[in-house]
């Protein structure tokens, strides 16, 4: 066994990558402060072929060093628009017949592995701020909340780690198990 090189790895272009069928996901970040989480957010984003990202609050957009250094470019080929409220944008993207869903430790959320997919629709996931969470306004007018499932003593993960979680859950439902 060796490692394959770069070359090796049938990369897309930004051109490609663009023009390619998205992922049927939309992560919405809600007043997100560390730049480094934004960034990877945006990596595991063009790794799956995500749609797009709402950058919401406080969240910092591209361009950004600080951003770069762990989106690694990815701001340049995953779609991404800012909103100052994520009240406004969840509402939107309900209004479009796109499922929301706060990954949040709330009452009656499903744990992520109970989480099924349907075909032919379109989801929204909204992750909060990285001491608060989700925010209750957020959660109240979502469709339902996700939870992962945590077996040790903290009970919380970092943002782009909770990300990307859920967002390999979910891609692998829609594209590996119908």
């Amino acid at each position: 066994m060796r490692k394959l090189e770069n070359s090796e790895l049938d990369r897309k272009s930004i051109e490609d990558f663009k023009k390619s069928e998205k992922t049927p996901l939309i992560l919405v970040l809600d007043d997100i402060r560390s730049l480094h989480n934004i960034g990877s957010v945006f990596r595991t984003a063009d790794a799956f072929l995500i749609e797009k990202i709402y950058l919401c609050g406080i969240t910092a957009i591209p361009p950004n060093k600080e951003i770069h250094k762990t989106a690694l470019g990815a701001t340049e080929t995953v779609a991404w628009e800012h909103a100052e409220n994520v009240l406004d944008v969840i509402t939107k993207l309900k209004s479009k017949k796109i499922l929301t869903f706060a990954i949040e430790q709330v009452e009656s959320a499903i744990l992520l592995q109970n989480f099924k997919v349907e075909n032919n629709q379109k989801y929204a996931l909204v992750f909060g701020n990285e001491v608060f969470g989700v925010a209750q306004e957020a959660v109240a007018i979502c469709n339902g909340a996700i939870e992962i499932p945590q077996l040790g003593t903290k009970h919380s993960l970092n943002i782009s780690v909770s990300a990307g979680i859920v967002v390999w859950d979910l891609f692998q439902k829609m594209h590996f198990t119908k």
